[in-house]
C-alpha cells in the first residue's frame, strides 16, 4: 500500500468511494474536484495496483488546520488504513505549520471516534443538525 496525492484522474474512484462511506451526504466528483484546487489544502490516498482504498484531505492556514474529510471504502476498513492516512495527515499538519486540527464526526460514527481517541483528539464542542438527517456532530480536536 502507498500513500501519494490526489489527482485529476483519481476523482471518479473517490467520489464512488465517497458515495459508498457517506450515503446521507457524499461529496460530489466536482465537490472533490474543488478540494483539489483549493490553495491551503492538502490531499492524500491511499492505493494499491491502481485501486484506491481510502483518502484524506486537510485544510491548513496558521495555526489551525481542519480534517475535512477521511475514509476508507467500506470493504477494506480494519486493516489500517485509517491509521496511515490520519498519521499522514498529522505529519502534513505540521510540515504545513498547524498547532492543532479540528475535525467534525458523526455522533453515531464509534469506530471513527475511537481512531481520533487513539491519535489524540478529544471532543471539544457539538454541532446541532450538523449533517443532512438532522444528526449531531462532535467537534473534535488534536494539539499537535
Amino acid at each position: 500500500m502507498q500513500l501519494r496525492g490526489w489527482e485529476e484522474r483519481d476523482l471518479p474512484m473517490l467520489a464512488e468511494i465517497e458515495a459508498r462511506c457517506f450515503p446521507c451526504d457524499a461529496w460530489s466528483q466536482e465537490m472533490l474536484s474543488e478540494v483539489l484546487k483549493a490553495p491551503y489544502q492538502w490531499s492524500v490516498l491511499a492505493e494499491e495496483d491502481g485501486k484506491i482504498y481510502g483518502y484524506a484531505c486537510l485544510f491548513s492556514l496558521f495555526e489551525t488546520a481542519e480534517l475535512l474529510n477521511i475514509a476508507v471504502d467500506t470493504d477494506y476498513r480494519g486493516r489500517g488504513i485509517g491509521e496511515s492516512l490520519l498519521t499522514a495527515v498529522h505529519e502534513q499538519a505540521k510540515a504545513m505549520g498547524a498547532e492543532r486540527i479540528l475535525l467534525e464526526v458523526r455522533v453515531s460514527n464509534a469506530p471513527a471516534i475511537a481512531l481520533y481517541k487513539k491519535h489524540g483528539y478529544e471532543k471539544i464542542a457539538v454541532r446541532k443538525n450538523y449533517y443532512g438527517n438532522g444528526e449531531d456532530a462532535d467537534i473534535m480536536e488534536n494539539k499537535l
